[in-house]
């Protein structure tokens, strides 16, 4: 085997309990230890392999990371998944691959080399989970489907991350997030009146998808707690997206017209979205009469607009809603952005600012709620959100997140093999 030998870092071994783990040593890792106080991390001792690339499988398995669990992810020798070459952004290191790979081991091998191959088949037999997201196809001519582990491994999660589905007219067609973002209709509903199709700016389909993913192998561990068996998890990015475009769908109900793209406006909901002020834009969102009310009394000091004939409910408004922008905009040109969410505070209508990164880099509330924290890279060290839902202080019976290192390609060839009794 042409394999990279880098040098041994220390590993948690294969289904040790998670209190024997040398993680608890670093400081990337807030878990359970007798002076933070904090419990066990709940995947504490799965262990996850991974064939995964670009963003839909690695921001799953990063999910599963952050909760405990060990994954080791398979790589191709020397390049490693295509998704470090995105951008050098972080140092060196693409944004992406930063964002949705740390707490991992690399273990770098060539699949089509047999002794490669058969490195990954006896590490499947410690597996608890195995997720791929692999070309349509490559997996199952790998003997890695579920149908092929099922007999030698019956307690084996496999989960298939792919376009469109493992069957199907789809099933063989290339998908990036872009292209199901259009396939989904959500460039239909995006952009502005002027019907250019504009994406949006993230991974949302991908993003989607691996939720949805680690969502079920959640509930597949829970089932296998109940009766001991494995099962196959068939993960679409095309279906995760049209599940959260059901709202644009029911609203085109019964062949109703969609949505209007309207920039950063709501479709539906008026007024909700960016308005101009003297120096600068302001976002706020009315939801319901009575603050419809409670804005035109107390922010546009204009009470009679309240029971206006052209904005006398949410739908009339959206209708008219260029005549009712003009009405807004032309109290807020008299008013600074901050003097304007000053008035929008004061009647306890939602607002919020209009951030750059930059903005959100420095965001008060992150800062003030201490949700950054340093993780470990191949180019130094680098901030990090700790995941939605833990902390680094122990709240209410808590659990801490695992924060460790972004690995370089095979960083973890050598102790992986050790464990496996194979030499290189």
């Amino acid at each position: 085997m042409k394999l990279p030998i880098p040098p041994i870092r220390a590993l948690r071994p294969l289904h040790v309990p998670f209190a024997t783990s040398s993680y608890l040593t670093t400081p990337q890792f807030y878990s359970s230890t007798a002076s933070s106080g904090h419990r066990a991390p709940p995947l504490a001792g799965i262990t996850v392999v991974s064939l995964e690339q670009a963003i839909a499988a690695p921001f799953c398995t990063r999910q599963l990371a952050d909760l405990g669990a060990r994954v080791i992810k398979v790589e191709r020798p020397g390049v490693g998944d295509f998704a470090r070459q995105y951008d050098d952004r972080v140092n060196g290191m693409s944004s992406h691959f930063v964002w949705t790979n740390r707490s991992k081991e690399s273990l770098a091998l060539d699949l089509k080399d047999k002794e490669d191959h058969a490195v990954l088949m006896k590490l499947l037999e410690r597996a608890d989970v195995l997720v791929q997201n692999l070309a349509p196809g490559a997996s199952a001519r790998l003997g890695l489907s579920h149908d092929a582990l099922k007999d030698k491994h019956p307690s084996l999660i496999v989960c298939d991350i792919s376009g469109y589905g493992q069957d199907g007219p789809y099933r063989d067609k290339k998908a990036y997030d872009l292209l199901i973002q259009s396939e989904a209709g959500l460039l239909s509903i995006t952009g502005t009146a002027s019907k250019e199709p504009v994406k949006v700016a993230i991974s949302i389909a991908d993003i989607a998808a691996g939720m949805y993913a680690y969502t079920n192998i959640l509930s597949a561990l829970l089932q296998r707690g109940k009766d001991g068996q494995g099962c196959r998890i068939d993960i679409s990015m095309l279906e995760s997206m049209v599940e959260w475009m059901n709202f644009p769908l029911y609203y085109a109900f019964n062949g109703a017209p969609g949505p209007v793209p309207s920039g950063a406006s709501h479709a539906s909901i008026y007024p909700y979205g960016p308005f101009e002020a003297s120096d600068g834009q302001v976002m706020l969102g009315i939801q319901n009469e009575r603050e419809w009310t409670k804005f035109c009394t107390d922010v546009l000091q204009q009470p009679d607009l309240a029971s206006d004939s052209r904005f006398s409910s949410n739908k009339l408004r959206t209708r008219n809603r260029d005549a009712l922008k003009t009405i807004i905009c032309d109290v807020f040109s008299q008013l600074t952005a901050s003097e304007t969410i000053t008035r929008l505070e004061a009647a306890s209508i939602a607002n919020a600012n209009l951030n750059d990164m930059q903005g959100v880099w420095k965001h008060a509330q992150l800062q003030a709620r201490d949700r950054w924290v340093d993780i470990q890279t191949p180019v130094g060290t680098v901030p990090a959100l700790l995941p939605p839902g833990s902390s680094k202080s122990v709240k209410q019976g808590g659990y801490g997140a695992q924060m460790g290192c972004v690995p370089k390609v095979g960083e973890h060839n050598r102790a992986i093999l050790a464990e496996l009794g194979l030499a290189e």
